[in-house]
């Protein structure tokens, strides 16, 4: 799973998503910073979605950790409350299971400037349809 958030989704790659923590129901996720992914330059602050593409990324991961290898997630809603400015340092994301059905799971993500967990900068509430292999 870890290799799959890393280096086999093409996007995951160009932003740089490293996996911290994999563990059934939990994800950890980090986005080093790279002034690219800044919005706003005179803050200056990470782009809003840069957040909320972590926020999704780990609660997928979270939902995905309970599944079987062969399951597929898809995203059906998320919700995102940007909370304070993400400043220029590594992005960090935890999500953990609040749901897990056949069909669908929801996960609740808290995301947080490095050295600075205490005071987070964004929270989502996420939910995945899981398509079950066979």
């Amino acid at each position: 799973m870890r290799r799959l958030v890393e280096e086999e989704l093409p996007f995951h790659k160009l932003l740089g998503i490293k996996a911290e923590e994999l563990r059934e129901g939990y994800a950890r996720l980090r986005i080093p910073f790279r002034p690219e992914l800044v919005g706003d330059a005179r803050r200056p602050a990470l782009h809003g979605g840069v957040i909320s593409t972590l926020a999704d990324v780990c609660g997928g991961f979270a939902i995905w950790s309970c599944c079987r290898p062969d399951d597929r997630i898809a995203t059906i809603d998320i919700g995102v409350d940007y909370l304070r400015p993400a400043g220029p340092v590594d992005l960090l994301a935890e999500a953990t299971v609040r749901l897990l059905g056949n069909r669908v799971g929801n996960a609740h993500v808290s995301l947080w400037s490095q050295g600075n967990r205490e005071k987070p900068v964004a929270e989502a509430r996420a939910v995945y349809n899981i398509h079950r292999g066979k």
